[in-house]
């Protein structure tokens, strides 16, 4: 065998020998391996380090999923974000949709137990009714027991309007708690208006027979009752050619209560220069009528002696006419004119003629009726009317 051949039985390398080689050579072919550590306990400490790296994580992550769902849940499904999307359907107008929210509608029965008109129209409860709502933002939110009372601010066509809503839990949708109004943001228009049978709300136009239980009958003095969101700013007025108002703007910032309502109307010039003409016209008309009383007419003139000739009428001041809201007309209130008769007499005590040219005050009043299509009858009458 060679010199420093490997020595398969032992294992061991030989020393190589003769010429050139070094006493050293041979310990140095034999250093022995570095040494590890063991495997086993080097993955213990890796797999517990691995281990609370992610407990960290996982806790942290937990922290976020909490306190993400509290942020969607106090934007999404808190009493205060159920509010706001209730005045947000009414702010785009979406009256049929705001009627749907849970709380929002009653019945005659949850009127009546109010103390309000358990028979009040729902005319008003359209989008055509609706008056535009902005800048609506929460102020508070509390709890009161089961009752979370929810208040916001808004801006109604100028006005600067608060209003509380009283809301209730109404279940969940898996995690995510539903609610309801406890008391329905519903309010109760009374709104009484002389003048004229028909009105309009925020552009919206009525008629009282429309609104009114007693249809066709319904008095024309006693207010009508409409059912109205809140918030919601309604503004009532009158414009036909008969009568007319400035108007008057309400604010329905009272969940649930009744607003009282009044508005006078006024005749419009047009109406009253038509019932002067007629008035007009008609003693105009009374005068072609050759008699001392001429028939349903508001004058005439006495005499005890007899006539000698067929008397002659004319009108010398006709009356300023002025009228009045009476029922579901108007009255002509009394107004002072003057008639002139020609007529000659003669006495029953000697036979005498006499020739008489005189002026005959008298009075003029009348009743103004107004039909359901819109035309009037113009009834003129007077206290020496036979």
């Amino acid at each position: 065998m060679d010199q420093g051949a490997v020595d398969t039985a032992s294992g061991r390398a030989s020393a190589p020998s003769g010429p050139g080689a070094t006493p050293g050579s041979a310990a140095t072919a034999a250093a022995p391996p570095r040494v590890q550590p063991p495997r086993k306990t080097r993955a213990r400490g890796s797999l517990a380090l691995d281990l609370t790296l992610l407990g960290i994580v996982g806790l942290l992550l937990a922290g976020a999923v909490v306190a993400a769902w509290g942020a969607i849940e106090r934007q999404f499904y808190s009493p205060s974000a159920f509010v706001e999307r209730y005045v947000e359907l009414l702010a785009e107008g979406h009256a049929a949709d705001a009627l749907a929210v849970p709380g929002v509608a009653v019945s005659s029965a949850e009127l009546e137990a109010a103390g309000l008109p358990a028979s009040a129209s729902e005319a008003l409860l359209r989008s055509a009714a609706l008056a535009p709502i902005g800048d609506v933002r929460v102020v508070s939110e509390e709890q009161d027991g089961d009752v979370t009372r929810v208040t916001i601010e808004y801006e109604a066509r100028g006005y600067d309007g608060r209003t509380t809503f009283e809301v209730e839990r109404d279940g969940s949708i898996g995690l995510a708690p539903t609610w309801r109004f406890a008391t329905s943001p519903l309010a109760v228009m009374n709104l009484g208006v002389t003048g004229s049978m028909a009105f309009d709300v925020n552009g919206f136009e009525i008629d009282k027979r429309q609104v009114s239980p007693d249809g066709a009958d319904a008095d024309p003095l006693a207010p009508v009752s409409l059912l109205v969101f809140s918030p919601g700013l309604y503004s009532v007025s009158v414009d036909t050619a008969i009568s007319a108002t400035p108007g008057v703007a309400v604010l329905s910032d009272s969940p649930f209560r009744a607003i009282p309502v009044n508005l006078q109307a006024q005749p419009t010039e047009e109406f009253l220069s038509v019932v002067q003409e007629k008035v007009e016209e008609f003693l105009t008309t009374c005068t072609t009528q050759q008699v001392l009383q001429p028939t349903a007419c508001p004058f005439g003139f006495f005499v005890q002696d007899r006539i000698d000739s067929l008397p002659t009428w004319s009108i010398v001041q006709q009356p300023t006419v002025a009228v009045e809201p009476d029922g579901a007309g108007w009255s002509i209130l009394p107004g002072e004119a003057v008639a002139h008769i020609e007529v000659d007499i003669r006495s029953l005590f000697d036979g005498r003629v006499r020739a008489v040219s005189e002026d005959v005050p008298f009075i003029v009043t009348g009743q103004i009726d107004v039909r359901p299509d819109g035309k009037v009858s113009i009834v003129v009458t007077g206290p020496d009317t036979t």
